[in-house]
């Protein structure tokens, strides 16, 4: 941009990207508008949602970078109500919990001498023979912690997760979520813990020991990025669907909405950021994608999530953050402790707030099943494994949210590559950013680096940045051109 020239942005979606574009972009003086379609909440899959003064997470969002940047952009927006906490998290496997990540000693405990001894010797197997070329999540884990544990503690998660066996997830997605974590790593921080400190570099996240968190949930930091957005004179549009995006033949951009009433808005940038599922961004774009894009933005799949938060009254039976539920006998995936999480996030210390989390697809029964029969199920399958009472339970709400998780199927690679050429090349203004704006399994901190470094490119006036090499554990370095390395 050159000096003294004047650009406005529309940044399309209200999470922690085009929020944090929004507000970084307010700091230098530009005009934004954010559209965001939820009529009620920013946030975005980090939102927090309240129900009678219970709040709670869509997933749980634990507050921990290795960007001393994103840290900092934290703090100034929360100050305070930042809370540090202590993580427990576990798994329940066969009734039993298995401090996660792994300890030694309670491994070798729950799972017996007999066990332990068959996970070792399948470990050792594959450090002498292993897969030269894997080619989904299980040849990639199976890889670095051998069959027995691999079936144990990864198999039947995973699928839940996902829907499909764990041979049809790409190896990449392994890659990047348990990217730096191996078996021998963890016995040693098993054998030897000692609290990591946040800032250090060498931290894995996975095993870090305490994070940051907002005492009202992270929602409450969206609030905050939102109140200070207006501040700087810019809009926060709730309610906002787009419709349409249009690049008008001056090289500027036509954005139209549709409000709750269905009236139509237009909206006019020099820039547009968006961190849209880019499936629906492929099908509202004019002109339009060519043949190749439009069938890669079509063929790209999402995970869809609800979370069953049920109210319960009494003693907690656990004070975990999380617990993983590798149980294949229920559906549910993971159960939030949400007053574990931060004590204010329930109105009364004497009630508990568990959020029981199901992975589905929008076209499965369990997605359009009546909200009562899905509390039923949720405290049913929570009395089953062992963590409640029935007669405990006062209350339940259901939460669902469609394209929570970008699939990373054998042909997204191929997908996004062709759509980002496509985009790059002949839709000048246009930013992808954020979880899936990018369709990448980024955490909430890499989502507001994309849009930082976005932000940074627009103001520079060229591809200052790399926004694409932004990834799981990435360091984010201040360089001209971020280039690919074992750091990002």
């Amino acid at each position: 941009m050159q000096k003294g020239q004047k650009i406005s942005v529309v940044c399309i979606g209200a999470g922690p990207a085009g929020l944090t574009a929004a507000y970084i972009l307010g700091k230098n003086n530009v005009k934004v508008t954010v559209l965001e379609k939820n009529p009620v909440y920013v946030g975005g899959i980090s939102r927090t949602e309240i129900y009678k003064g219970f709040a709670f997470d869509i997933g749980g969002h634990r507050f921990f970078s290795k960007s001393q940047e994103i840290e900092t952009l934290w703090k100034e927006l929360l100050g305070e109500a930042l809370l540090l906490r202590s993580r427990k998290s576990r798994i329940l496997y066969k009734r039993k919990f298995f401090d996660y990540p792994l300890r030694a000693g309670n491994a070798l405990r729950q799972l017996g001498i007999i066990e332990t001894l068959r996970c070792i010797i399948s470990y050792i197997h594959v450090r002498l023979y292993p897969n030269r070329n894997p080619q989904n999540f299980q040849d990639w884990v199976t890889n670095h912690f051998g069959k027995r544990l691999y079936t144990i503690f990864f198999r039947s998660y995973t699928e839940k997760v996902w829907g499909v066996p764990c041979t049809q997830i790409s190896a990449d997605w392994a890659a990047q979520r348990i990217k730096g974590l191996s078996l021998s790593k963890a016995i040693w921080n098993a054998l030897w813990f000692k609290k990591q400190k946040q800032n250090s570099k060498n931290v894995i996240k996975t095993l870090i020991g305490s994070f940051h968190y907002p005492r009202r949930g992270p929602g409450m930091l969206w609030e905050k990025t939102k109140d200070r957005i207006k501040q700087q004179g810019n809009e926060v549009l709730l309610g906002m669907n787009v419709v349409e995006i249009n690049l008008l033949k001056d090289k500027t951009w036509q954005i139209i909405t549709e409000d709750p009433t269905q009236k139509r808005h237009e909206f006019f940038a020099d820039h547009v950021i968006s961190s849209m599922p880019i499936r629906e961004l492929g099908e509202i774009l004019k002109p339009t994608l060519p043949k190749v894009a439009k069938i890669a933005a079509a063929s790209l799949q999402y995970r869809d999530f609800l979370t069953v938060a049920l109210i319960t009254k009494g003693k907690s039976l656990f004070d975990d953050n999380w617990i993983y539920i590798h149980d294949p006998s229920v559906q549910v995936g993971r159960i939030q402790n949400f007053k574990s999480w931060s004590p204010e996030m329930v109105p009364d210390l004497a009630y508990n707030c568990y959020g029981l989390e199901y992975f589905c697809f929008e076209t499965d029964k369990i997605w359009s099943m009546p909200n009562d029969e899905l509390i039923h199920m949720a405290i049913n399958e929570m009395t089953q494994i062992g963590l409640i009472v029935p007669s405990d339970v006062v209350d339940g709400v259901v939460i669902r949210q469609p394209k929570a998780y970008p699939v990373y199927d054998d042909h997204y690679d191929t997908n996004v590559k062709t759509l980002q050429n496509v985009l790059e090349n002949d839709y000048a203004g246009l930013h992808l950013v954020g979880r899936n704006g990018m369709h990448k399994y980024n955490n909430q901190d890499h989502a507001m680096m994309t849009a930082i470094l976005t932000v940074k490119n627009i103001l520079a006036g060229y591809q200052k940045y790399d926004v694409w090499t932004v990834n799981e554990d990435a360091e984010y370095h201040e360089e001209d051109k971020i280039t690919s390395s074992k750091d990002i």
